[in-house]
């Protein structure tokens, strides 16, 4: 596929995933700690509960989620610029940190939660508004009973590589 294919595959696959999702409004603490953190994404993707409000703030938008697997897509744009007029790196470490955190999440059973202990980006070419959008993939590594990491990458429709980052997080009781 060429660029243009696969932005418009792109556009496609998150104009469907956005007209299932309710608008953002905060999560009620029961509904996430009654279900597993595949049953949270499920109930998102079908409109019953919201997305987390981070997405609208910082414009992007889940994509896909499976066991381990977590991809959120993001369109650059001049509001996340820097002095140097590129997009800053707290734009793609959010991205990322969502995408590594989630794919985490994913594999969460219902009362437990998890909270990021390190999240390390490595940015490796520049970001601008120029690139129609760009994915973040995050993908478990490893999960045990009380840590967890995950890899991510973000990269954009013609494949560059953006950046890279790895977490680890802390496997905690979510309060009842």
């Amino acid at each position: 596929m060429d660029i243009d294919q696969v932005v418009a595959s792109w556009r496609e696959e998150e104009r469907a995933v956005r007209a299932r999702l309710r608008s953002v409004t905060d999560l009620p603490q029961e509904q996430a700690s009654s279900r597993s953190g595949m049953e949270i994404f499920e109930a998102i993707f079908a409109g019953e509960l919201p997305p987390p409000p981070m997405g609208d703030t910082l414009d992007f938008v889940p994509i896909r989620m499976e066991p381990g697997l977590a991809i959120f897509q993001g369109r650059p744009q001049r509001k996340h610029y820097n002095p140097l007029g590129t997009v800053h790196g707290g734009w793609f470490a959010t991205l990322l940190d969502s995408a590594v955190g989630c794919a985490v999440h994913t594999t969460l059973p219902a009362g437990k939660g998890y909270t990021t202990l390190e999240l390390k980006v490595n940015m490796v070419r520049a970001l601008h508004e120029g690139v129609p959008l760009v994915r973040a993939e995050g993908r478990l590594i490893h999960a045990g009973r009380r840590v967890a990491t995950a890899e991510g990458r973000l990269v954009g429709p013609d494949g560059k590589l953006y950046a890279h980052a790895t977490t680890t997080c802390l496997i905690v009781d979510q309060p009842a």
